[in-house]
């Protein structure tokens, strides 16, 4: 399957699926997910710690494969915390990437890497 052939949806319910088959509801607390996700984080950064920024766009596809492996725990684990939360992972990311169109509006942040309330400052000035 692939991103184009499955919704969100759909692997939240796999994910619930996995885990209550495995009576891993009682270890899925909102507080281990969200260690598990830190977690697996940190082990994706682990791929990237002494690469320099070119190194880190050139990766061969054993480095590709591992990263994709970390980047789906994280993925699984947020899942999970979705599930565990009742969250509707769809709308709660368009809404955040809304919140983020006002909080970085694409005519003054284009080419730049501030936060946004360097823009705030700015516009306040």
């Amino acid at each position: 399957m692939t991103d184009e052939q499955m919704t969100l949806h759909d692997l939240k319910a796999q994910m619930a699926v996995f885990v209550r088959e495995r009576d891993w509801e009682q270890f899925h607390s909102p507080k281990n997910l969200s260690m598990s996700i830190a977690i697996e984080a940190a082990e994706m950064m682990e791929h990237f710690q002494w690469l320099t920024v070119e190194q880190s766009r050139q990766l061969d596809d054993a480095a590709r494969a591992e990263i994709g492996e970390e980047l789906a725990d994280i993925l699984i684990y947020s899942l999970s915390m979705a599930n565990i939360l009742q969250l509707d992972l769809t709308a709660t990311v368009l809404a955040k990437m809304e919140k983020n169109r006002r909080k970085y509006p694409a005519d003054k942040v284009r080419g730049k890497a501030h936060k946004y309330t360097y823009y705030q400052t700015k516009d306040e000035s």
